[in-house]
């Protein structure tokens, strides 16, 4: 095997590894994905100042994220289905995030209940909330987060309903995955993953599953979920979960500073600017172009966490010189799990944190946590003859 230098390296063996359905929902973004595309286009246009003769010896990533120590300013997302690309995923996840110092963000959509991975693991865990019309489910989620002594609450804000993506309608994705005419062979021939899934503890939406036991017949958990996502959900509704929760509460799915202004009057500790991955709102900014204009509004009041288009430790350091805290990586880890399991998640951050080191030394950086637009390469306006600046040719 030819060695692993990028995290696409992964995301090619990710794409061999488990079945199309799930390589999909993976890889995929809603409708065109014109906002998929942007989010790692838009990053990868920013250009660092190289600086030389700088003295970077005793260079530091630590940070903390939301109150908590971190090795590096990096998070690992939630991630849906995540026991699904790998037997016991999101317990993989976590271990590899602990190992790495860094914190891990379990799914109200996840395989693994709250409680698996409390058992699994020793570090604090943070856990992502849906809240779904069934306002006892939300209260029971928070109650068993509380629990589980997770330190932070992360409310996904931007789902109001699924957004539509092309490739799981096409691929016929399930939970649990069935065996049909039409994905036989693909999933024949695939017979490591499927012993894997087999042999995880579940294979269908464990934190779900627990709190409906008994209570809705035949339904499965998946088909509740899709009936139960709330078009009234409101600032009111997070004032709620400001008062139920005594942790520290993050809204993630801010793409606006009037949306980002009143995260910070209900009390909110920190945002995540985010647009769903590209899954959400197609046509819907880069979370890169909104970042900015977020960090004008509100960057001195209330911490500010990025996702969107992060595949390296390079793109990390674009989004901390725009004012973002840490990022969090959805995509880039599961093809780390999908390609190599708990290995492969090891080996995204251990990518992330070479290459992060490696910038730091070239920028002439000594602390991530002191990052701003200086280590950016944002060329003068062009002066002229005539001594008025002109802009720089597009």
């Amino acid at each position: 095997m030819p060695p692993i230098t990028c995290v696409a390296d992964l995301r090619t063996l990710a794409r061999r590894r488990i079945p199309r359905a799930l390589f999909g929902y993976v890889d995929s973004g809603s409708y065109d994905e014109t906002t998929l595309r942007a989010n790692a286009a838009e990053l990868a246009r920013i250009r660092f100042r190289q600086r030389v003769l700088v003295d970077t010896s005793g260079r530091s990533m630590a940070t903390t994220l939301v109150g908590q120590t971190a090795a590096m300013p990096v998070a690992i997302a939630p991630t849906g289905l995540t026991g699904l690309i790998r037997g016991d995923g999101e317990i993989l996840g976590a271990r590899a995030a602990e190992k790495a110092g860094i914190p891990f963000c379990l799914s109200t959509m996840s395989i693994a209940t709250i409680e698996d991975v409390r058992v699994a693991t020793t570090a604090p865990f943070w856990f992502q909330l849906y809240v779904l019309r069934d306002r006892d489910f939300s209260r029971a989620m928070i109650e068993r987060a509380r629990a589980a002594e997770c330190p932070v609450l992360v409310v996904t804000v931007d789902l109001p309903t699924r957004g539509q993506r092309h490739a799981d309608l096409k691929n016929g994705l399930t939970v649990p995955p069935r065996l049909t005419w039409r994905n036989a062979f693909d999933l024949a021939t695939k017979p490591a993953w499927g012993l894997g899934v087999l042999r995880g503890k579940r294979m269908t939406f464990g934190n779900i599953e627990a709190y409906l036991k008994d209570k809705v017949g035949l339904m499965g958990a998946g088909e509740w979920s899709s009936n139960h996502f709330d078009q009234t959900l409101d600032w009111d509704d997070m004032a709620w979960i400001r008062d139920l929760w005594p942790g520290k509460l993050v809204l993630k799915g801010i793409l606006d500073p009037a949306d980002a202004a009143q995260a910070v009057r209900i009390g909110a500790d920190a945002i995540v600017v985010s647009n769903h991955g590209g899954r959400q709102l197609d046509g819907a900014p880069a979370t890169v172009t909104a970042l900015p204009e977020i960090v004008r509004a509100v960057g001195d009041r209330i911490e500010i966490l990025f996702d969107g288009g992060v595949r390296s430790g390079q793109d990390v350091m674009r989004a901390l010189a725009l004012g973002a805290r840490g990022c969090l990586i959805g995509r880039a880890w599961l093809y780390g799990l999908a390609a190599k399991g708990e290995a492969g998640v090891a080996t995204v951050l251990d990518l992330f944190r070479r290459e992060l080191d490696i910038t730091m030394m070239l920028t002439g950086t000594m602390d991530l946590s002191c990052v701003c637009r200086d280590i950016l390469y944002e060329p003068a306006a062009a002066t002229p003859p005539d001594g008025r600046p002109t802009e720089p040719a597009a």
